[in-house]
């Protein structure tokens, strides 16, 4: 240890290049605590929640900062590692910040923070840290100064928890709703006769004063309120979804049904997959249940091109996690149950949540898209399909894994699925916005566009351009002999 511990408030500058935030306390009963760090601007705000570092998101995407992990013993100690060269200039402190688990901090026996280098462990700072009724802390921060870096002794407490401490400099938190009751069990009930309802006779015909019609006239036309054809087939289950929902189903399986002629694919079948982006930075699109249209709007895809209308389903931020599969007579319910990102209980330690639902504790914050890729490209092997797949992707950018999705999609090539990606808002996509110019491939098996607000698409142009180069790709695949 240094000789002299620092008080609260007091500063050192740091002349290494990276250093190791240790938090520290001694073992034998009491809470557990998490270590984490949050980058802020010079406003003193994170700029989006990809700028939080702790269990569930432990790397920044920049690599700067990443949450080390715990050893254990006589003594607990979880850290914290930051590269002082690769922060980004936009980034003017990292705070080093930690959560109780299980009870306060007061309850925790010789609590301190230690700077370490982090190439030589040769301690740098030492701060022993008091607190009382506090379950999240800031310990301390690292700060710019001129062309340098210090540490400071910060010490600062919150009673709210890590959710609270997190709020306050930026992060998106939703209030954590309670979970949707059970399913009741559907027993499907035969509709009600229709009332009968005395009728008087017909009226008689009026008498034509110029008598009959020539012969090859052309039949009167029908009443407006006529039916124009035969009725609209409907999909399996289709039948027991609410009536304002089974007639927007209808109309769209319908503008499907145009989408799909004007592109030559008339009557093709696929297997659909949806992938739903869960990062922190989409928290207001669920919370505003654009996800949730979204999500309807795609059922009327899997309606219109799965036999049984079944569509598998995905949801990812730092880890994937597969979903329920989404049936049509399920959709109301499963867009209470599964379509969530619930922001707050990231922070929590809880079990699993019941029907079905994913823990998002397990999914984190951030953005791996090139793991869901891949674990849908292993189920697609290991479940193979005799109509090829269509995958369904929504995000709303911050991609950076640029090099690892791009390997994941060119593998993909030879396999029997099509990605359509779809951006929710002009962000950074990345690799996915090049990779209709990326060359070496045989069929092109991605597509991609971007919208400000899809809420705003009409469905016919939502289906034009989600459609337009799946039927491209069925060709070409088709012809390369990947489809047969």
């Amino acid at each position: 240890m240094t000789s002299t511990p620092l008080s609260k408030g007091a500063n050192v500058p740091v002349t290494v290049p990276a250093v190791r935030a240790e938090l520290t306390w001694g073992a034998g009963g009491g809470p557990d605590a998490d270590a984490s760090a949050l980058l802020l601007g010079s406003g003193g705000k994170v700029r989006d929640d990809g700028d939080f570092v702790f269990y569930n998101q432990p790397r920044h995407a920049t690599g700067s900062v990443r949450h080390a992990g715990k050893r254990q013993g006589a003594e607990i100690t979880d850290a914290i590692e930051v590269d002082l060269h690769r922060v980004e200039a936009a980034i003017d402190r990292v705070m080093l910040c930690a959560s109780a688990d299980g009870g306060t901090f007061g309850a925790m026996r010789d609590l301190r923070l230690r700077l370490l280098d982090a190439a030589s462990g040769a301690e740098l700072a030492y701060f022993p840290v008091s607190a009382a009724t506090e379950t999240a802390l800031v310990a301390g921060e690292l700060y710019r100064r001129g062309d340098g870096w210090k540490f400071r002794a910060v010490g600062q407490g919150y009673a709210s928890g890590l959710a609270g401490l997190a709020t306050d400099f930026g992060i998106s938190v939703d209030e954590e709703e309670p979970p949707p009751p059970p399913p009741l069990p559907f027993t499907a009930q035969p509709p009600a006769p229709a009332p009968v309802m005395p009728t008087a006779p017909p009226p008689p015909p009026a008498a034509n004063p110029y008598g009959p019609p020539p012969t090859g006239a052309p039949a009167p036309a029908p009443p407006q309120n006529a039916p124009a054809g035969p009725a609209h087939s409907l999909s399996k289950g289709e039948e027991h979804l609410p009536i304002d929902m089974r007639k927007r189903l209808s109309l769209r399986k319908e503008q499907i049904a145009v989408s799909l002629r004007k592109h030559g694919a008339d009557n093709v079948q696929a297997r659909v997959i949806l992938v739903l982006d869960a990062s922190g930075s989409m928290s207001a699109l669920y919370s505003k249940r654009v996800v949730h249209d979204v999500v309807e709007r795609m059922a009327a895809v899997s309606a219109a091109l799965v036999p049984d209308g079944v569509m598998q389903a995905w949801t990812f931020a730092s880890n994937p996690a597969r979903l329920p599969d989404l049936s049509l007579p399920a959709l109301p319910q499963w867009l209470e149950l599964h379509v969530r990102v619930g922001s707050l209980g990231i922070f929590k330690r809880r079990k699993p949540s019941a029907n079905g639902q994913v823990d998002m504790r397990q999914v984190g914050f951030g953005n791996e898209e090139q793991k869901v890729i891949a674990q849908i490209r292993d189920y697609v092997r290991q479940s193979p399909s005799a109509v090829p797949t269509l995958v369904l992707f929504f995000s709303d950018g911050g991609v950076y894994r640029n090099a690892e999705i791009e390997r994941e999609l060119r593998a993909a090539v030879e396999e029997p699925l099509f990605w359509q990606f779809v951006g929710l808002g002009r962000s950074n996509y990345g690799v996915l916005e090049r990779f209709d110019t990326l060359t070496g491939r045989r069929v092109d098996n991605v597509g991609f566009f971007a919208v400000d607000d899809i809420a705003t698409l009409s469905d016919a142009e939502l289906y034009d351009r989600l459609l337009t180069e799946f039927p491209s790709w069925l060709k070409a695949a088709t012809a390369a002999g990947i489809l047969r």
